[in-house]
């Protein structure tokens, strides 16, 4: 939706809103709920887009996870959602964003003084806990914010739909400032869906050299779209000689796939001083070779959420750098009003179906919609 089209004054601002809410597995309701308050520090924002992601068919299809809840499982209903864009509505004391001002938020709340935080690391900040997963999300049409977390992007030009990954691509960010690649150097990207599509585009922008692989043809030709030096379809084939055979020698790897497969190959091809990145979470626990790890300098490096200060800025960076040249809409070409977030949204996430790589949701309507990824100035 673009901004120019939405009445962001204090007046505007209804007693009640619509909101997605989860209230266990397979579970997620559409309610009615009071439009929340700012507290002190804290801005309310009118959601003009949402994503939703892995994270969030997971708690639909087999949570609580991140989510509180008991031992049972009971959960406090919760309203998800921790991917967004919105404009300022309201300011809770102390604040001084203007109102109507556009602003992505990081979603990630930390507390800023304990050893993780002063070290500037504030997605292992000790109690740390997150907005749609441990606190009303923006799966809504309002939700409130620490205004900490929140960054100002009213003058880019970008569409809300564009700026609604801006979280997801801080992730990918996050993960290659993690892993050290720079321009020069050889990576692999394994697993070309949701973090993986961002991280290849993250990965190329650093001007080394990608080698991204997937088991989805479509996938890998937007891996080229995205960046991605060469491409090759996931098989039986050792990727050590797959390696060979196109001249790589990666200094990073990137196992996005989530997959024993996909992380057993990168074990295998890694060469002695490679850094492995394994930013897909394993389902099942296993066992290392330690040894090869201690002899061959081998780095395994862990990576998770972001780094607001650092990485959302970066991120919104590279939306705007694609959205001025081929756009977004091979990442996110549909728009789901929050009566359809189940059906169409996390179902199809959940069991591998989802014909978009982001799902975006737009609270305010009533019927899905064209992605609108046009520069606006």
């Amino acid at each position: 939706m673009r901004r120019d089209m939405v009445d962001t004054t204090v007046d505007a601002i209804a007693t009640t809103m619509s909101a997605a809410v989860y209230h266990g597995p397979r579970d997620v309701r559409l309610e009615q709920r009071a439009v929340p308050a700012p507290g002190p520090g804290e801005v309310l924002v009118r959601v003009t887009a949402a994503g939703i992601c892995g994270t969030d068919s997971a708690e639909w299809a087999h949570g609580p996870l991140l989510v509180p809840h008991d031992e049972s499982g009971l959960v406090e209903p919760l309203v998800l959602g921790h991917e967004f864009v919105g404009t300022v509505a309201a300011l809770g004391d102390g604040v001084e964003l203007p109102v109507g001002s556009t602003v992505v938020c990081g979603a990630g709340i930390s507390c800023g003084t304990c050893v993780m935080c002063r070290a500037g690391r504030t997605n292992l900040c000790r109690s740390y806990h997150s907005l749609g997963l441990q606190d009303d999300g923006a799966l809504a049409q309002y939700v409130v914010a620490p205004a900490e977390i929140l960054y100002d992007v009213s003058d880019l030009g970008l569409s809300d739909d564009t700026l609604a990954m801006a979280q997801p691509m801080a992730v990918a960010v996050h993960a290659v400032r993690r892993s050290g690649l720079h321009a020069g150097q050889d990576a692999v990207v394994v697993g070309v869906g949701g973090i993986g599509a961002f991280l290849t585009h993250v990965a190329a922008s650093t001007g080394a050299r990608v080698l991204a692989l997937d088991l989805d043809p479509d996938r890998l030709d937007l891996a080229t779209r995205l960046g991605a030096t060469d491409t090759v379809q996931a098989s039986d084939r050792p990727l050590v000689e797959i390696l060979a055979e196109l001249g790589y020698e990666p200094e990073v790897f990137f196992e996005v796939s989530g997959s024993r497969r996909g992380l057993d190959s990168v074990l295998a091809a890694a060469q002695p001083g490679a850094v492995i990145v394994p930013v897909g979470l394993q389902k099942l626990p296993l066992e290392l070779d330690l040894s090869r790890f201690t002899l061959g300098e081998l780095t395994l490096v862990g990576t998770v959420a972001h780094v607001f200060r650092n990485d959302i800025p970066e991120a919104v960076r590279l939306l705007a750098a694609r959205a001025a040249t081929d756009g977004w809409d091979d990442i996110a070409s549909l728009v789901l009003p929050l009566r359809d977030l189940v059906q169409e949204g996390l179902e199809p996430l959940a069991d591998g179906s989802s014909p978009q790589i982001k799902t975006l949701v737009d609270p305010w309507i009533d019927r899905a919609r064209p992605a609108d990824h046009a520069l606006t100035a």
